[in-house]
């Protein structure tokens, strides 16, 4: 995106994200893909929970990313203009699907039909960004069941050529072809965004894990890519605790996150966005919407060894709807980043 220093950005409302001079502003589609020959060309209570209609209805379907298309082109900054860029998280094939997270949501990419509805409402979306920028996060979670399918995605089935017989016939019927058919159709219907596939820090304490992480996201096809997703956590610590688990971060674990972070960026290629960063922070009192953590803070003191394991982005966001917001967070997060961005910002390291 023509950026040399490394990227803030959060999940927010309009308040928040004109609060700060964020750099990225980023929401979530999900709830469920369109059902062939509905809603094609307007909104109805027919359209259920897809998120082409999550607009006022009288609104033609696509309106909810158009307007997060030109509402982050036109922020501003203390008055002056500062385009944010639009980031979007594409997290449908468990929702479209039906199904359970796991084994289940893996076996439904070799339902042809399905997986023709899927590709269907994913072509959609490109073609509502057209020759807009945009930053496409696809699917997170879904290839680290994948991985725990069979860690060769080579040799799981998925029904790509006859899902999509205009997009993907050249791809594999396996879940590499079908990652490399989604990359392949944002290079056609969205050429000026980009696009990075999710990997699943799960086991990111384990030796080795990073190389092995990096190994199957390749085979998977993430190097056709622009860079690839990680998580650190889906909840704030101060929540985890309150039900008998210790997901704080040290030193040690920090260190651990991002040099497995950066064997699998080594390993594919490609630098890597931190997303959904828990917002929690010591002045919390661990109730709903606010939790203790403290990856904010870490992350802000340790931006040189962020940006040395090629992490591109830092966005913030809840995992969940009772978790610490930056809405909620006190101003942390505003407050951060405004001095981050006063002081320069951390170059990228390339």
């Amino acid at each position: 995106m023509n950026r040399s220093s490394l990227l803030i950005g959060a999940q927010m409302e309009d308040s928040t994200a004109a609060a700060a001079p964020y750099d990225v502003r980023y929401r979530y589609l999900a709830g469920g893909i369109r059902d062939a020959g509905v809603c094609s060309s307007s909104c109805s209570s027919a359209c259920g929970a897809w998120w082409g209609c999550w607009q006022d209805m009288s609104q033609a379907p696509g309106q909810y990313v158009l307007s997060h298309l030109s509402g982050t082109a036109a922020a501003k900054w203390n008055g002056a203009s500062r385009p944010q860029i639009a980031a979007i998280t594409y997290y449908e094939l468990l929702h479209g699907s039906k199904t359970s997270e796991g084994a289940a949501e893996v076996a439904a990419i070799n339902d042809a039909p399905f997986l023709g509805r899927y590709l269907d409402d994913w072509r959609f979306l490109l073609q509502t960004i057209g020759s807009r920028e945009a930053l496409l996060h696809v699917e997170p979670d879904f290839w680290g069941f994948v991985r725990q399918v069979n860690s060769n995605p080579a040799s799981v089935p998925a029904a790509v050529t006859a899902a999509n017989p205009s997009d993907c016939a050249g791809q594999a019927n396996t879940a590499s072809g079908f990652a490399k058919c989604m990359i392949a159709m944002v290079r056609k219907y969205a050429p000026n965004a980009k696009v990075g596939l999710h990997a699943s820090p799960w086991n990111y304490t384990v030796s080795g894990d990073g190389v092995a992480t990096g190994a199957f996201m390749t085979a998977l096809g993430a190097g056709d890519g622009d860079f690839l997703v990680t998580d650190p956590s889906d909840r704030d610590a101060g929540y985890y605790e309150s039900i008998g688990q210790n997901r704080w971060w040290t030193d040690s674990s920090a260190a651990a996150y991002l040099a497995w972070s950066k064997a699998v960026t080594d390993a594919v290629g490609k630098p890597s966005v931190m997303w959904q960063i828990p917002l929690g922070n010591a002045s919390q009192n661990n109730t709903a919407s606010h939790w203790k953590d403290n990856r904010v803070d870490w992350l802000f003191s340790h931006l040189a060894d962020v940006s040395q394991a090629r992490v591109v982005a830092l966005l913030f966001g809840a995992g969940d709807s009772n978790q610490t917001t930056p809405e909620s967070d006190g101003g942390n997060l505003s407050a951060k980043t405004v001095s981050y961005q006063a002081a320069g910002g951390t170059s990228i390291c390339r």
